[in-house]
């Protein structure tokens, strides 16, 4: 359960949901979510499941928002049978809005007949992750502009929101050009119609970033650069930028100002001050 900053400023509750099922077709360099899923299809009804499993211990009305993972592609068949659409909608009713992930190339009517069975909005999240034109070419992602924008168009056309992800510390950016290439991508994302942009710092342990690492092409993202993305991207669209939170004791970090910079981080995703905060002072640092 999180707390989120809306466009117009309110903060809403949001639920995320973790769904175990097929494994990602992409094998993105950065990813390390394979290890939530299983071998072989999902199969048809298990992720129903799952929902009604985690809803049927919470209050009807416990959160605005509800974010279902499933560690792949919500729009995969694969990864979520289609069969199971309808139920899921159902399980859904009691919020406003939900928001599921895909990768851009998965973007198309099977979203729109998705949405049809909401009884809210829908939101799809989809990775941009950088603009960078060499970092973008070795993530194995698959992904170019021309499809982002054509996903992001397709999802506008049908009044569909769009939720962006964006990478800081992404392999191959030069790690002095880490923020300037993260802010670039947030600009980017927010020009096409991102309504919510979130900034995530990459973070070791899949095996393949640790190579990379040690052949220079990796260098990972620390606390204090995540804080300057973040204050830095406020100001650039009317599109909500937040900084992802999760594990940020994993990052680099000084230990004497760790904790002011965990705290105004935290802040900024939910207030979006009308005046910049003093940025955080640190003599150890300096």
């Amino acid at each position: 359960m999180e707390e989120e900053r809306a466009a117009g400023g309110a903060v809403e509750r949001a639920l995320t949901v973790f769904l175990s099922g097929a494994e990602c077709p992409f094998t993105c360099s950065f990813c390390d979510l394979w290890r939530w899923t299983i071998d072989g299809p999902t199969p048809v009804g298990a992720l129903p499941m799952q929902l009604e499993l985690v809803l049927a211990d919470l209050p009807a009305r416990v959160a605005d928002r509800l974010k279902l993972y499933n560690a792949s592609n919500f729009f995969d068949r694969r990864a979520v049978p289609l069969e199971d659409l309808p139920r899921i909608a159902e399980l859904a009713q009691p919020f406003g809005t939900v928001t599921v992930e895909s990768h851009a190339g998965m973007i198309g009517p099977v979203v729109c007949d998705f949405a049809e069975l909401l009884s809210g909005r829908l939101e799809v999240a989809v990775g941009l992750e950088t603009i960078h034109p060499v970092a973008a070419a070795q993530l194995n992602k698959r992904l170019d502009l021309d499809r982002f924008d054509s996903a992001a168009a397709f999802l506008a056309e049908h009044d569909i929101d769009l939720r962006v992800f964006v990478l800081l510390g992404a392999p191959h950016v030069p790690a002095a050009e880490s923020v300037d290439w993260t802010v670039r991508t947030v600009e980017y994302a927010a020009a096409h119609g991102a309504g919510r942009v979130a900034i995530i710092p990459v973070r070791g342990g899949n095996g393949e970033l640790e190579r990379l690492q040690a052949q220079g092409a990796f260098t990972p993202p620390t606390l204090a650069q995540l804080e300057c993305a973040l204050e830095q991207s406020l100001a650039l669209a009317p599109a909500v930028v937040t900084a992802d939170v999760w594990d940020l004791d994993r990052l680099p970090a000084c230990d004497q100002c760790r904790a002011d910079r965990v705290s105004r981080i935290k802040h900024l995703n939910l207030s979006r001050p009308s005046r910049p905060e003093p940025a955080v002072r640190c003599s150890a640092c300096a």
